[in-house]
């Protein structure tokens, strides 16, 4: 499987963030609608999928030129940062700073070596970091509007007016509000994509520029989710992680396999997944629950062989009430790492 670091712009705030699960279901409706995309039907490609998946993609991350910020590994602080000259009141007290950092530089050129090694950043040191090499007329517009972070949350209020008295109400009439993440301008991100060697990469940048002119999750409809393919190329994650690895740094929400990791350090994530495009008329529109690890997970591995695929995870069915033939991606790419003892 080759991997492939594709680059993309933010065009619009987004009803939902960019994770590798979702992501593939809607690369899987552009195949599935067009067939000249991989020239396969998705029916063909999804035969083997359980055993031989032809594509994973990853969550979205942060690039600059010779940096990448992915999110903090999901491990106790004291395999993250040097604390074993501190006291415990020390400790206690900078807790609430380290909690905040949670961001991981990686330099593209360079190896993570050990994880007490990395810089951790948060929001406003990340900030500090992307604005550094751009226009000083531009980092006065972000002074002046008061941005200080690289992605923020948004409140957006919405309401549905009952057409009969003319205004909002109760029950489905009443106001609600939709939280949206809103980027900073000019920002770019990236998604690794494997694909499995009979498949065109071209026509998967192709899915993914279709998906980010009409809207990427939830509330497309109304222009949110839209991006832009920057550029594309091939990317050996391996290279920019341990010469002597025995941990697995995930990079997507993945469910792992059973027997294959003597230890686990990950955030739980429950997806509550929605069919999508036609599926979600046909009255049962909700797919049945995964707990999933979610990206920034790292698994230490029983044997030295799970480094000769590029991936880990298993593929997700049994999902749908209404289509039997439903998978969700709970495979993920990696970085190869170290874990001290």
């Amino acid at each position: 499987m080759k991997v492939y670091k594709v680059t993309i712009n933010p065009l619009s705030n987004f009803g939902t963030s960019i994770k590798g699960d979702t992501l593939f279901g809607q690369i899987c409706w552009k195949i599935f609608y067009k067939k000249d995309l991989l020239n396969k039907d998705l029916s063909e490609l999804l035969k083997d999928y359980i055993t031989n998946p032809f594509i994973i993609v990853s969550s979205a991350c942060i690039e600059t030129e010779d940096m990448l910020f992915l999110k903090r590994p999901s491990m106790p602080f004291d395999a993250l940062f040097d604390l074993r000259s501190k006291e415990i009141k020390d400790i206690i007290r900078e807790r609430k700073e380290l909690k905040k950092k949670e961001w991981i530089g990686v330099e593209k050129k360079s190896k993570i070596i050990l994880f007490k090694s990395q810089s951790y950043l948060n929001n406003e040191e990340l900030f500090e970091k992307i604005i550094k090499d751009i226009p000083t007329h531009e980092k006065r517009a972000f002074m002046k509007k008061g941005i200080k972070t690289v992605i923020k949350e948004f409140i957006q209020p919405h309401n549905t007016i009952n057409r009969i008295t003319g205004t909002t109400g109760e029950d489905q009439f009443a106001p609600f509000s939709v939280k949206q993440l809103v980027y900073l301008p000019g920002i770019s991100l990236c998604i690794f994509i494997g694909v499995r060697e009979d498949i065109n990469i071209d026509g998967v940048v192709e899915a993914l520029r279709l998906i980010g002119q009409t809207g990427f999750g939830k509330d497309a409809s109304t222009g949110l989710g839209r991006f832009a393919v920057k550029k594309y190329e091939e990317f050996d994650l391996k290279a920019i992680g341990s010469d002597e690895p025995n941990a697995c740094y995930t990079l997507s929400p993945c469910v792992p396999e059973k027997d294959l990791f003597s230890k686990a350090f990950f955030t739980p994530f429950t997806r509550f997944g929605r069919h999508g495009d036609i599926l979600a008329k046909k009255g049962k529109p909700f797919k049945n629950p995964v707990i999933m690890a979610d990206e920034g997970a790292v698994f230490v591995v029983n044997n030295s062989d799970v480094f000769k695929r590029s991936y880990i995870g298993t593929a997700i069915t049994n999902l749908s009430k209404v289509e039997p033939n439903t998978v969700a991606q709970g495979y993920s790419l990696y970085i190869p790492v170290r874990v001290e003892a």
